[in-house]
């Protein structure tokens, strides 16, 4: 999934329910998966590394052996840390394992809550964050601990992640950052939800390319007048269903490259404007004739999360994309498909410009250290022991917890590939109401273990009975999302000089953008987009993609093994 995932997936949205959350998974590509803990019911040798593996440290500390205790904060607007005996995973780990955590709240205005924090020198034991900037100013503070003397004896996440782990060092070489939804293949839920009853009323034409699209939301306009949007993106602010549709326009051209923490075009071994590049211009062209002759929701720039749920969920809009529309599709096609099984939604494979190859469209991108992370603050008591609960709540036994509920019901030991065996009483509705439920808590996910452990249940299920979300991502999301790892950690520091130009250009972009998907025509959307790249040019644009261009080279070095 993208950053904006992480800015609203969470939303994000950024909250994501059963196969939503997921976005995506299995372990890394041609390796085996880590096997259960010793104490399942199954052990094999973890093969996911490359590593052989050790005998434990004898100082090795075992989580619920004795009672830990610490602060959590989250670092976002949209988002509090929950009381922790409010769900069912906190209530069974504070009675089996010892474990209490205390909310620390961001009051809904997190930059401001995190300077107090750092003035009166209170930061919480752990907080859960954007990856970036704010880290690297607590760590250049000396306000973080590092992990590195904890890998070898708390060893899931450095079997899961590999040598993927080395991106998150910091300049000092240390490892200070434990990752959230982490993975090693092809994950996420960008892309295209079709309505189905609209769809087969409207004879069911063609929906691939670009015309097709267009075509089919002039029929939707035609038919059903202001009764029905005929294409819903989400929320335009924050790209989603305007950047899907701008992927559709270039072979391997990836949603990241409009994100604020890439905001270029590669070329050759080049970060260049985004701004003066063609397709990313005649996207927008495509992007405001639909929004001209009103075939995009017209109130697509300040429209709520809410108000488009709604329409959704009421059966009112014709196509609905954004870089992760299942969360709210899967909801209404089941809403809607009890009154009527006729109706709800499909989604599917992207759209494409006639002429391209529609294999290479990708309208969504997932990285290996996914979306953002835990750090442990120095004014940890038992900074040793939180790493350790983070590590089991990673592995095997703390994701069946969070997706499966406790063992015994649904779920009761481990098979040979270390997922969970399902009985007989496994409850397919109580599983997904714990997902939905344990998503604020799901601090660091990891995909590559639970995706294909939840496959395993869906794959036994004719089509008709499996999860929404689940049988499209199997089969639409996950084949077309793109590797963005490459593209990670490209920005300067926000109090640095690049840093005041990164913003000035993303102020001259929010503008553009939205004055380009409004244009009268094709001559005003080249006259404003050749007035961004002059304004942001001259703001300094230039030294900003040269300094990308250094940091991306550098992760690609890194990932290569150099």
């Amino acid at each position: 999934m993208t950053k904006v995932r992480k800015t609203t997936m969470l939303l994000v949205s950024a909250i994501l329910v059963l196969a939503t959350v997921l976005a995506g998974c299995s372990s890394n590509n041609n390796k085996n998966e880590p096997s259960p803990s010793p104490s399942s019911e199954a052990s094999n040798t973890p093969s996911n590394s490359n590593e052989t593996p050790s005998e434990a440290p004898s100082d090795v500390w075992e989580f619920g052996s004795e009672p830990l205790e610490f602060s959590m904060y989250g670092h976002y607007s949209w988002y509090d840390v929950p009381a922790w005996d409010s769900t069912v995973a906190g209530r069974w780990l504070k009675e089996n394992k010892q474990l209490n955590i205390v909310p620390v709240s961001a009051g809904g205005n997190p930059e401001q809550k995190l300077s107090t924090m750092i003035a009166s020198q209170s930061l919480p034991d752990v907080m859960w964050m954007d990856r970036g900037a704010d880290v690297e100013r607590l760590r250049q503070a000396g306000m973080l601990v590092p992990f590195d003397d904890y890998l070898d004896k708390y060893p899931n996440l450095k079997t899961w992640m590999g040598k993927d782990l080395n991106l998150l060092r910091s300049e000092d070489g240390k490892l200070y950052q434990f990752p959230n939804w982490y993975t090693g293949r092809p994950n996420g839920n960008a892309g295209y939800v079709i309505n189905k009853k609209i769809y087969e009323e409207l004879g069911s034409p063609p929906l691939e390319t670009t015309d097709d699209l267009y075509n089919y939301l002039t029929a939707v306009k035609a038919k059903y007048g202001d009764t029905v949007v005929p294409y819903e993106p989400h929320l335009a602010k924050d790209l989603q269903g305007l950047g899907v549709l701008y992927t559709a326009f270039g072979e391997n051209y990836l949603y990241s490259y409009l994100n604020a923490s890439l905001r270029a075009v590669p070329q050759g071994e080049q970060l260049t404007s985004l701004f003066t590049d063609p397709v990313f211009r005649e996207a927008m062209k495509y992007i405001a004739k639909l929004y001209r002759e009103k075939l995009i929701s017209q109130d697509a720039f300040t429209q709520t999360v809410d108000q488009i749920e709604e329409k959704v969920m009421q059966g009112r809009v014709a196509v609905f994309a954004s870089s992760s529309p299942t969360t709210i599709a899967m909801q209404a096609h089941q809403e809607l498909a009890k009154q009527d099984p006729n109706a709800g939604y499909f989604m599917i494979w992207p759209i494409h410009k006639p002429g391209l190859d529609k294999n290479k469209i990708f309208p969504g991108t997932y990285t290996a250290l996914g979306w953002n992370v835990n750090v442990i603050t120095k004014n940890a008591k038992d900074p040793e022991k939180i790493f350790a609960f983070l590590d089991w709540y990673t592995g095997p036994e703390g994701q069946s917890l969070l997706f499966f509920g406790p063992e015994g019901k649904n779920w009761k030991g481990f098979d040979a590939d270390g997922h969970p065996i399902f009985t007989d009483q496994y409850d397919a509705a109580e599983v997904l109401e714990l997902q939905k439920a344990h998503d604020p808590i799901m601090w660091n996910g990891n995909t590559g273990y639970i995706d294909p452990a939840k496959m395993k249940y869906e794959a036994k299920l004719p089509p008709e009975e499996q999860n929404w979300a689940a049988r499209y991502q199997s089969t639409i999301t996950w084949l077309t999302q793109a590797n963005a790892t490459e593209f990670i950690n490209l920005d300067p520091l926000p109090d640095s000089e690049l840093g005041i130009v990164k913003q000035r250009v993303d102020d001259i972009w929010d503008q553009a953008y939205a004055q380009a998907v409004m244009a009268k025509d094709d001559a005003e959307v080249d006259s404003i987009l050749d007035k961004a790249e002059k304004d942001a040019q001259e703001a300094g644009y230039a030294d900003l993609l040269a300094f990308r261009t250094e940091a991306w080279q550098k992760n690609k070095a890194i990932i290569a093994g150099n």
